[in-house]
């Protein structure tokens, strides 16, 4: 017969490592920001367990790519760009990148600023224009925002020194671009705080900014500046589940909730 004393601690032993390796079946889903509201809605609709996904890790893409590269533990990355999710599958025969949606870069403006498609490359060459743009290298929004200002200087030469050089990085830096206006986001507390008349971003992230801050306008970008973006995933680990929600993103379900969030679903038959 068990001792009590051995019995108490046969219990504490339970209690402490069940617990534990219930964790470690979870789902570890690392996703862009962008993605947020997209990627909750997808778990919330996610065939499994309850409890069976971790809650999300939001953030830079070549922030979260750095952070899996030194050990957070992941299951899955779905980033705003092909390139962080071919860098994680380097050396590894068994990730597979998926593209799995589109997005395209747009700009959200003040009204009173009059910009339109027309007017687009003349009004942010005005010196009295502020930009601010995410932080390239960190974030994929902000790489293709710079690819925006090198289609800029075939329309108008000498346009993409000048836009790098007026142009604030106020997003997409991690601990280094904090929100400028606590309790609101990135966007939203640039323009509470009167930082900037127009912030390049992803055209499906205006949304809630627009709400919140009134007078502004999202703009698409004319045809000679304009730039997609290539969203992709990698599975990193053995874990089922990550292999299945892979597959719930290319569904037609999964792809109809991005649709929905401002996203170019790519796995979606025509009716």
């Amino acid at each position: 017969m068990l001792s009590r004393f051995k019995v108490v601690v046969l219990f504490l032993l339970a209690t402490i490592l069940l617990p534990r390796a219930g964790m470690a079946d979870s789902l570890r889903i690392y996703a862009a920001g962008s993605l947020g509201a997209a990627f909750k809605d997808m778990i919330s609709a996610f065939p499994a367990a309850p409890g069976a996904v971790a809650a999300p890790v939001f953030g830079a893409s070549g922030l979260l790519r750095e952070k899996i590269e030194q050990g957070a533990p992941a299951d899955i990355l779905a980033s705003a760009d092909m390139t962080q999710p071919r860098r994680l599958a380097e050396g590894h025969p068994g990730r597979t990148v998926i593209l799995f949606t589109r997005n395209r870069i747009c700009a959200l403006a003040r009204e009173n600023l009059g910009l339109k498609s027309g007017n687009f490359l003349d009004r942010l060459l005005d010196p009295s224009v502020r930009l601010a743009t995410s932080t390239p290298g960190a974030d994929p929004s902000g790489d293709y925002t710079w690819a925006v200002f090198a289609r800029a200087e075939a329309v108008h030469p000498g346009a993409q020194v000048i836009l790098q050089a007026k142009a604030m990085k106020l997003m997409g830096g991690g601990a280094l671009t904090p929100p400028l206006v606590p309790g609101h986001g990135s966007v939203q507390g640039i323009f509470l705080a009167n930082r900037a008349d127009v912030v390049f971003g992803y055209c499906s992230g205006f949304g809630p900014a627009m709400r919140e801050v009134p007078g502004l306008v999202s703009v698409a970008l004319p045809p000679a500046l304009s730039v997609g973006a290539d969203y992709g995933m990698v599975v990193l680990s053995d874990n089922p589940l990550a292999d299945r929600f892979a597959l719930f993103v290319m569904s037609e379900q999964g792809q109809a909730i991005l649709q929905k969030h401002g996203f170019d679903a790519i796995g979606i038959a025509a009716p």
